[in-house]
């Protein structure tokens, strides 16, 4: 594990927690994130020392990797927390106001419990800290009204004009398209690069906006970059899709 931010997600079911926890862990290896859920007899419901306890579990852990003697997590990092429904937003927010270190480290998002969770974990592996995972799981809020005005742009826009510096049109060739996995492949490789890079008109940063494309194998899409190193970032995503993300 080397990102500095980890992820807790809560929910009323155990099965569900771990669910998520899981897809999330796949998108973004190198983030530690843990699944809560579940009331104290088992079934269905939200635990406070089960929360607590998960807490400090993570932290102590972000601060073992961070060799920090003082037991805190490493400058900029933290835990970012996301809850499925009313009630296990309020379990959290009631752990936290008990105990001061656990306030000091972990936040609450206010976002989507999946969508919030994997936009947080893939920018966590990037090596963000918790401010801006936090704004990542946040911003999933909005993310598909986004997609909406991005390809409402795109239809727009001359078809006609020749392809400018920075531009490149590929074929999905993979059997599954841009699915779960190379959407999280895209996103992190983008997240490398100093350019700003466009799929089809849609951030290619995020994981979300790309799974939203809704690719599969035959779609033809529109690379495009930005910005210092734009033709070199559209030659390594585009070179990417075409080895169809060793799925082929």
């Amino acid at each position: 594990m080397t990102a500095r931010v980890a992820l807790v997600l809560v929910s009323h079911s155990a099965e569900l927690a771990r669910g998520a926890a899981e897809l999330a862990g796949q998108m973004a290896p190198d983030v530690l994130v843990r699944g809560v859920g579940g009331g104290p007899d088992g079934g269905l419901g939200t635990s406070l020392d089960a929360i607590q306890e998960t807490l400090e579990e993570v932290l102590a852990t972000l601060a073992e990797a961070a060799g920090a003697a003082n037991g805190a997590p490493a400058s900029g990092g933290g835990v970012v927390v996301l809850g499925d429904l009313g009630s296990s937003v309020l379990t959290v927010e009631a752990a936290l106001e008990l105990d001061d270190t656990l306030a000091e480290h972990a936040v609450l998002a206010r976002a989507p419990f999946v969508e919030g969770a994997v936009a947080a974990a893939v920018t966590a592996h990037g090596g963000a800290d918790r401010d801006a995972v936090l704004a990542s799981a946040n911003a999933s809020v909005g993310m598909f009204a986004a997609i909406g005005a991005a390809q409402s742009a795109e239809v727009g826009e001359a078809t006609s004009a020749p392809p400018a510096e920075g531009s490149r049109t590929v074929t999905v060739r993979n059997p599954l398209g841009l699915h779960a996995r190379p959407a999280a492949l895209v996103s992190r490789k983008v997240a490398e690069l100093g350019a700003s890079v466009t799929i089809d008109g849609v951030d290619a940063s995020s994981v979300l906006q790309l799974m939203a494309l809704g690719a599969t194998k035959g779609r033809e899409l529109r690379v495009e970059a930005t910005g210092d190193g734009a033709a070199e970032a559209v030659r390594t995503v585009a070179e990417m899709i075409e080895a169809g993300f060793g799925e082929v």
